[in-house]
């Protein structure tokens, strides 16, 4: 069938909208047509050569929408339901059969090759091989081919714009506190940076309960909407050394630090704010690849620090998404504060207002 999609055919470069072609759907796929789309900094990296994903490609990893169509075998869902779709994973690697999808064996195949088992590509345009499954889903289009096992139902009466994003970015700041790190009741988190993944994260730790959650954000807006949405204090880091300001707010220092920037300079600020047998969690990709955890081993004996990955925040996504979602239906997780829509067709105005720090999370719609 043919689709509309945002194609990347360029490092650096525009979205071209461009009609396709989509296979399918074959055994154990699912054909989704998307209501809406989160647009997340992964898909511009990718676009950008930082993931090894081949151009042109259709990117697009946190959709929503109505599956037109199953393949065989096919018993999760039906024509008809109304999916969030989130990252690939296999279902039979150890990682998966423990629970920990998001570090699924077969996660970079899965994700980024854009193959089928059987070596094929679901995507073309006027007889050009086009890259899709771009975490299972290549959703910046009118419709999706994702795979069962990443596709989760859920309630028809949502906004598919509150619905999307929970599908990497939001699961992945929530889950951070709520499933890698398990921050208790009563303690401390500092989260450095005030985007979505990190207001996702000050979010989970006001349902958690944490006594101190400490944002550190360079802009003012994003500082005020932080403590809007439960955090108890905002860190400006031009006003001073960030360790300084936040002993000043907790004096033995944080339990627990979450860094979604990846710059070393601002992890550092992180490890000389927190306590003994702290967790400190890593979200936030460097631009550099090389970069060093500014952490000596001296350091790690002595506090006794816990460094932690977090990939998708260690969601279980048919558990956690619904879980999410009813925080939200409760009001305790008010996803809509972060969310921007933008028309399917305007996702390069999208993606320059994100640029510009205009939005937080656009969230693209279709008609």
């Amino acid at each position: 069938m043919q689709a509309l999609a945002a194609v990347a055919r360029a490092p650096q470069s525009e979205f071209s909208l461009e009609t396709i072609t989509i296979d399918g759907p074959k055994t154990g796929e699912v054909l989704v047509r998307v209501e809406a789309v989160g647009i997340c900094h992964t898909d511009l990296a990718a676009r950008d050569g930082a993931l090894p994903v081949s151009l042109p490609a259709v990117f697009g990893h946190e959709g929503c929408g109505v599956v037109e169509a199953v393949g065989e075998g096919v018993t999760k869902v039906a024509p008809g339901d109304r999916v969030g779709i989130t990252f690939a994973s296999c279902g039979t690697c150890p990682a998966c059969r423990g629970e920990f999808p998001s570090y699924c064996h077969n996660f970079m195949h899965l994700n980024y090759d854009g193959e089928r088992t059987d070596g094929t590509g679901p995507l073309s345009a006027n007889g050009e091989s086009i890259t899709g499954l771009f975490f299972g889903q290549s959703s910046f289009a009118t419709y999706s081919l994702a795979l069962e096992r990443n596709v989760v139902k859920v309630p028809t009466d949502l906004p598919a714009e509150i619905v999307a994003p929970i599908g990497c970015g939001i699961q992945t700041g929530a889950g951070a506190v709520m499933r890698s790190l398990a921050c208790r009741a009563g303690s401390s988190l500092l989260v450095a940076g005030a985007g979505s993944v990190g207001l996702a994260a000050v979010m989970a730790a006001a349902v958690r309960e944490c006594a101190n959650i400490i944002v550190v954000e360079p802009h003012a807006s994003r500082r005020a909407l932080a403590l809007e949405l439960g955090a108890t204090h905002a860190v400006d880091p031009a006003a001073g050394p960030v360790a300084e300001q936040v002993r000043a707010i907790v004096a033995e220092g944080v339990d627990y630090a979450i860094d979604t920037s990846g710059i070393p300079a601002v992890i550092e600020g992180l490890v000389r704010s927190m306590t003994f047998h702290a967790k400190l969690g890593l979200i936030g990709v460097p631009a550099n690849p090389e970069a060093a955890l500014p952490l000596t081993v001296i350091e790690a004996l002595v506090l006794g620090i816990t460094v932690v990955g977090i990939i998708e925040g260690d969601s279980v996504p048919d558990e956690f998404i619904p879980e999410l979602i009813e925080l939200f239906r409760a009001g305790r997780f008010p996803i809509d504060k972060l969310v921007t829509t933008f028309p399917f067709t305007k996702i390069n105005d999208a993606i320059a207002a994100q640029h510009r720090g205009e939005v937080l999370k656009p969230v693209l719609v279709h008609d």
